[in-house]
């Protein structure tokens, strides 16, 4: 009896707290019946995985005027309903719970309020931007998109809230499979360092790194151009002291897009809706090519997009097997020709390398306060285990500097990067470098030279031959 009138009093609460209108909740919802966006972009309600036979219902978003139903949030993703009984409502502190059937006390799902306050007038609304939120009068209470599925829509941020103890990292992880919402192990973050000076973008298989883009460089992340503005969309990063992000803004509202972690593929898939069509269709794909896997060249290497060989030794530095290089088996990566004069730290110097993405971080340290290129090449001096500097702002004349330490990993070309890294080479290395670019140079001017000479030797008999023949 005291559950029925349970059920009874907070049926009453949710019919007079939420407002009407399309966009917000009237009464408690049911399997079959949808709560519709104010201007009927995106639904929610409940919905099968890819129609599947085994009756298991779950509460998500989707866009309205997909056909499929394709899920961009799901609420019970690892605690499926059996069958089409589910029920939500709202309940006296302004947390939405999600019971298996409206005669059951078990709680299938329920949002994670912060407030243990009672609630005055709370309201769950459907935004057009996809995202559910529930407030109470002018106070924010939560928010779907603070807890996101596969999908990243537009304005939806990636990243984690600092130094506010609530533990929300913000991240987008893949389905176990395509019936199976439940979060599998690919997974994407925006991943900030431990001073919190440096964020990237990072996909991961459990603990696996499949994809990194770079550290954030104020532009742009150095080895993810496609994160970058486009016809579809535009990117910002914000990193300050409450909180780091990576969002996506669509230029044109009407626009359906969705970017999606695929964990069949371990791939993060952008899709735009094609309404003549009625489907879907991917216009781009991270990693998009065998550069962009993590590592894919091992140690102290330079992976550059080709058809044959994509893996290059840094200059100064070796195949470390000659054997597996040989057979295109480039794991074990490069190692110096010559080793560093760590006595005299004017014994050694740098060779910059344009236009790339930037190593692993892990075994970094990281100064805002430096700004010159210069002051971070002689904190790399200082220091016999510093392997390379670079800038971390490149706007402007540079500010930052950041510097690695032991082998450098995941370094990459980019076709039009802006970031430059200078590595570090024993003195005798550079002098080579610079004696072997003289010899080429030479070589290059002998060549031109005597075919020059030729030119005119062959100029030379003609007029001669016309004059003989008094044609002149």
């Amino acid at each position: 009896m005291a559950f029925f009138t349970y059920i009874i009093a907070h049926t009453i609460l949710l019919s007079s707290l939420f407002l009407t209108g399309g966009h917000s909740l009237q009464q408690s919802l049911n399997d079959g019946t949808t709560l519709v966006s104010k201007e009927g972009t995106f639904e929610l309600g409940f919905f099968s995985p890819n129609r599947n036979s085994n009756n298991n219902r779950y509460l998500g978003i989707w866009y309205k005027n997909d056909p499929a139903r394709t899920a961009v949030w799901v609420a019970n993703r690892c605690n499926p309903i059996n069958g089409s009984t589910g029920f939500l409502l709202i309940n006296n502190t302004g947390n939405l719970v999600l019971f298996n059937n409206n005669n059951s006390k078990v709680v299938v799902w329920s949002s994670s309020s912060s407030s243990s306050k009672q609630a005055k007038k709370p309201k769950v609304e459907l935004l057009e931007s996809g995202n559910l939120v529930v407030t109470d009068e002018d106070t924010f209470l939560w928010q779907s998109f603070d807890y996101p599925s596969d999908t990243l829509l537009s304005s939806m941020k990636v990243g984690p809230y600092l130094n506010s103890g609530n533990g929300l990292d913000r991240s987008v992880s893949a389905w176990k499979n395509w019936d199976d919402p439940c979060p599998g192990d690919f997974i994407w973050r925006i991943e900030v360092s431990k001073n919190q000076l440096l964020l990237e973008s990072i996909y991961r298989e459990g603990t696996k790194v499949v994809f990194r883009s770079g550290p954030w460089n104020g532009v742009t992340f150095s080895g993810a151009p496609a994160l970058g503005p486009n016809m579809l969309f535009t990117y910002s990063v914000v990193h300050n002291d409450k909180e780091a992000y990576f969002t996506m803004n669509i230029k044109n509202r009407s626009t359906m897009v969705r970017a999606v972690m695929n964990q069949t593929t371990t791939t993060w898939n952008h899709f735009t809706w094609i309404q003549t069509e009625k489907t879907w269709r991917s216009f781009f794909t991270i990693p998009s090519d065998k550069c962009d896997h993590y590592n894919a060249c091992g140690p102290n290497t330079n992976c550059i997009v080709s058809d044959f060989n994509n893996c290059q030794c840094l200059k100064g530095f070796k195949p470390k097997s000659e054997q597996q290089w040989s057979i295109m088996d480039w794991s074990q990566g490069c190692e110096r020709k010559t080793p560093l004069i760590c006595q005299d730290k004017y014994k050694d110097g740098f060779v910059k390398l344009a236009g790339v993405k930037l190593p692993d971080t892990v075994h970094s340290w990281v100064n805002n306060e430096i700004y010159s290129l210069n002051e971070c090449r002689k904190k790399c001096l200082e220091n016999c285990s510093c392997m390379a500097y670079s800038n971390i702002d490149i706007r402007g004349e540079g500010s930052g500097c950041i510097i690695w330490f032991g082998d450098l990993i995941d370094i990459r070309q980019m076709p039009g990067g802006t970031q430059d890294l200078y590595f570090r080479l024993p003195e005798s290395e550079i002098e080579r470098e610079g004696q072997y670019k003289v010899e080429r140079t030479a070589v290059i001017v002998a060549a031109v030279g005597g075919v020059c000479c030729i030119f005119i030797l062959i100029a030379c008999c003609i007029y001669r031959r016309q004059y003989l023949k008094g044609n002149v």
